[in-house]
């Protein structure tokens, strides 16, 4: 979870970061200005006087969102390197990029190419009336997928979704799980929203990073309580996730899945998470690559090995839709896997009935979440099959 803090419009005074009130990061900007710089000092101020890192490390990045390139400073932990994809004016395609270009790069910070896709929640927003753009059609399912399959194409390493400022609706369900089942970046989302439901409404679609912003100016005391329920305590353990998260990655997987059912494989979906965090993904790839061996479970692996640089991957949770068989077991076990999370049970090839204790001794196993769903759309592939 990300708070989204206008330097304009938000008042420190009034927020508590302690290690129960923490949330994964803070993202700074506003579409109309404000002086950054000052601000980002003061917060990283308050963030070491209230909020030391705790047992596990944790700290509270500061991330950039910036609408000009007057507001960056290297001052912040990152930014969101924003390109407005959704308009088509050039000022905030490329302009404002090209202003903040050298000195982002002569900083060394760290920057996220991100695609900035702003859908209508309702609401003349700021950003409208700053980029003089319009907001995409939220019933326009196949724009949104199309914009945002072209963001990934371009390079971007993550996607906004964006239903503005004070936004009446939020970006809905069935359009995040439409642009997450065909992307493969970071997807984050943000805008109207105002309760911890809607906020589990994004993630179980697939966001792997929700944002809230104007609520927490009116409600400071409320980031208490999001914070408690996204897990992000817990989860520093992953021994201890909830069955909460592990239904919000398994609906990633199911997604992954997805992908590999459009592409007439058999829909298995896998991703490898740490801190909370989706290091490596994959679908099943067999008829694809013409390989035996290109599980989703390998191709996540393979992902994750990547992400972190090594060929081990401890401290992390697996999750797969259905059973890994004997080959991806050995893979998971040598890759020293420590938490496995399967969907629907596979009575014929599964580890369990061929290799039990291939895993990583230490390792353990969380089986049926969301069973149902996970067997409903494996057999629905072999019938058609028939």
């Amino acid at each position: 979870m990300a708070i989204l803090l206008d330097p304009e419009k938000a008042d420190l005074s009034r927020l508590s970061f302690t290690e129960e009130c923490h949330p994964d990061y803070i993202f700074v900007g506003g579409s109309t200005g404000g002086d950054t710089t000052p601000f980002v000092r003061a917060l990283k101020e308050k963030i070491k006087l209230s909020c030391p890192s705790g047992e596990d490390g944790r700290e509270l990045p500061i991330i950039l969102f910036p609408g000009n390139s007057s507001q960056f400073t290297p001052e912040a932990d990152g930014i969101l390197f924003l390109s407005l994809l959704s308009g088509r004016n050039p000022e905030f395609l490329v302009d404002q990029q090209v202003k903040a270009a050298r000195a982002i790069r002569e900083s060394q910070i760290n920057f996220v190419p991100t695609a900035y896709v702003l859908i209508d929640g309702g609401v003349v927003t700021s950003t409208m009336r700053v980029s003089h753009t319009q907001p995409l059609d939220p019933a326009d399912i196949d724009t949104i997928v199309d914009t945002c399959i072209a963001a990934e194409l371009m390079g971007k390493k993550a996607i906004y979704l964006e239903a503005g400022s004070g936004a009446k609706t939020p970006v809905s369900a069935d359009i995040i799980r439409a642009v997450r089942a065909k992307t493969s970046v970071t997807l984050i989302v943000g805008g109207g929203i105002r309760t911890q439901e809607a906020m589990q409404a994004a993630y179980n679609a697939g966001a792997d990073v929700v944002v809230i912003g104007n609520y927490f100016e009116t409600h400071p005391e409320a980031l208490k309580d999001f914070c408690r329920n996204t897990g992000v305590t817990s989860l520093c353990n992953n021994d201890s996730a909830s069955l909460h998260e592990d239904e919000r990655f398994m609906r990633i997987a199911l997604c992954e899945a997805e992908k590999a059912l459009a592409a007439d494989e058999i829909p298995i979906g896998c991703v490898i998470v740490s801190r909370n965090q989706i290091i490596g993904r994959g679908h099943n790839l067999t008829e694809t690559l013409a390989d035996v061996t290109a599980h989703a479970e390998i191709q996540a692996i393979t992902a994750a090995s990547q992400t972190l640089g090594g060929k081990y991957l401890p401290d992390t949770t697996l999750y797969v839709t259905v059973e890994p068989c004997p080959m991806c077991a050995g893979a998971i076990g040598w890759a020293q896997v420590n938490r496995i999370v399967y969907g629907a049970p596979d009575p014929k090839r599964g580890y369990s009935v061929y290799a039990p204790r291939t895993f990583h001794p230490k390792a353990t196993v969380t089986a049926g979440v969301l069973e149902a769903e996970c067997r409903e759309l494996i057999q629905a592939f072999f019938k058609n099959k028939r």
